[in-house]
């Protein structure tokens, strides 16, 4: 077999086929000690596929999963990918009525979950139409073990494999589609263009820990899987998971500004060896440069990467190469780097024009990696992408004259708490119905620990007095926890525009006045 002939394959199906064959015993999956070999994973895969076909999912159908990250969960995502069924991962801290919308949108016919969230799974279930049926993850793996492997008809390379939702400004999250060019079709540029984190050596180790919901955890098997490397999950993350990990051989992972803090001030971390730590990838949501320099000396032998991108984008279309990372941090250590090979990425007006380097507009992006739109929402991807190609991401940037792209703002006010995306509309449609309040706008303000963390101004009716306690109750009910408010202010009145738009960067100003508010 020549040399580099991996880069040849640009679906999931002939990648698995092929490191099968090239590292028959390598580790594929390795999650709390059970290994599963490329060889095992490329026969339980098409295993999986057959009892897929025997419960009459085809091409196109949406199949889901509930659950923490598994390495149970990986194998069905690849057997759904080999097959051209698309996986669609819900993120388990998400509310039932979350979960009920996302399954219902999907029209999924089957939903695998975790032990520990069957009972969810089934609740939520039989109160949709289609009533999609619940299996138990592990239960069905066993039950694979018993088939024989399928006989299939890969999907193009444009069909979707992937559907990950992200919450949209306003109602309903969207479920963006990513096919198998999308989630690989940046691979080989950046291997033309030599950049050593682009290559992976045999006994490298991708540690996953970011939620498998999030393009920061699937993303990482997918570029582990693409490398025929070992992929080391753990359900969720945890400081002292990390530090294991690495200890234990971990090479590469991807982490959030929150959860790196967590890490490297772990009292742990100071006699954790991290010399065969190779690369530290992050992005996802502002760093302080204060935090950054504190990881580079806990680190002092690992290249960092932050990585820019968006569900939209399959993650990671541009990056702040290791070079740009030094101890006693820089001006471009405040960017989020230059566009990836094969990415092309401008800074436009109102206008959809380009505009010069240095001044302000929306980040827009046009790489293979793409989405093609949103599931079932023409008009919202029309929103999105124009019809020259050009994403549009929401984010307000600026471009310097080397080509270094600095995110000033979110166009759309998204906060990021701990690397989960919240968007105000939505925390204010769940606050909204509180007796006590007239009025509410939601913010995100500096949060030591999660980077941001949400923050509701309320305006009360009169004759009414609002708790804060009670306030956050209400909108727990009815939201995930993490996006309900952490605090909330009592206001006389709501800043307004002169057309009645509440102003949220007046809201924002005194908590970030002095702070950088800037995105990974």
């Amino acid at each position: 077999m020549a040399q580099n002939a991996y880069h040849d394959y640009a679906t999931f199906d002939e990648i698995l086929h092929f490191w099968a064959k090239e590292r028959p015993d390598g580790p594929a999956f390795d999650q709390d000690g059970r290994i599963t070999t490329y060889a095992e994973a490329d026969t339980l895969t098409r295993q999986l596929i057959t009892l897929l076909q025997a419960r009459d999912i085809a091409p196109g159908d949406r199949i889901a999963w509930l659950g923490k990250n598994r390495d149970t969960y990986f194998l069905l995502y690849i057997a759904a990918a080999r097959m051209g069924a698309v996986m669609v991962p819900v993120g388990w801290r998400l509310a039932p009525r979350e979960i009920a919308y996302i399954l219902s949108d999907t029209e999924a016919k089957l939903v695998f979950a975790d032990a520990e969230f069957v009972d969810t799974a089934h609740a939520v279930s039989a109160e949709l139409p289609a009533h999609p049926e619940v299996i138990e993850a592990e239960a069905a793996r066993m039950a694979a073990g018993g088939f024989d492997v399928a006989d299939y008809t890969p999907p193009g390379p444009h069909d979707p494999v992937l559907q990950l939702y992200t919450s949209g400004t306003t109602g309903n999250p969207k479920g963006a589609m990513l096919s198998n060019t999308n989630l690989l079709g940046l691979r080989n540029a950046g291997i033309a263009a030599q950049q050593d984190w682009n290559f992976y050596a045999p006994d490298d180790c991708m540690l996953v820990a970011m939620p498998c919901a999030h393009i920061g955890g699937t993303g990482l098997v997918n570029i582990a899987v693409a490398n025929g490397v070992r992929s080391l999950v753990q359900a969720e993350f945890t400081p002292v998971g990390v530090l294991d990990a690495i200890e234990a051989g971990a090479t590469h992972m991807f982490i959030v500004p929150a959860a790196l803090q967590m890490v490297v001030q772990n009292p742990r971390a100071a006699t954790t060896d991290f010399s065969n730590f190779k690369y530290l990838m992050y992005g996802a949501a502002p760093m302080p440069l204060e935090l950054l320099k504190e990881a580079v000396r806990t680190m002092p032998t690992t290249r960092f990467l932050q990585a820019y991108g968006m569900t939209e984008t399959s993650g990671t279309i541009s990056i702040l190469p290791p070079d740009d990372h030094v101890l006693e941090g820089n001006q471009r250590m405040r960017s989020a780097g230059k566009a990836c090979p094969g990415v092309e990425i401008e800074v436009r007006d109102a206008d959809n024009v380009e505009v010069p380097r240095g001044d302000i507009g929306e980040v827009c992006i046009r790489s293979p990696s793409n989405t093609a739109g949103y599931w079932r929402l023409p008009d919202a991807t029309a929103k999105t992408i124009d019809p020259d190609g050009w994403l549009h991401t929401g984010d307000a940037g600026v471009m310097d004259a080397d080509g270094y792209v600095y995110i000033q703002d979110r166009i759309k006010d998204m906060i990021i708490s701990g690397g989960e995306n919240v968007y105000p509309a939505e925390v204010e449609s769940a606050i909204y119905g509180h007796p006590a309040i007239a009025e509410v706008a939601v913010i995100g303000v500096p949060s030591a620990k999660w980077g941001e963390e949400v923050k509701a101004c309320v305006v009360a009716k009169p004759g009414h007095d609002i708790d804060e306690a009670d306030v956050i109750a209400w909108a727990r009910e009815r939201i995930a926890a993490f996006k309900a408010p952490k605090s909330v202010d009592v206001i006389p009145l709501m800043p307004r525009n002169a057309s009645g738009k509440i102003l949220r960067r007046e809201l924002r100003a005194p908590y970030w006045e002095g702070q950088d508010r800037q995105v990974g």
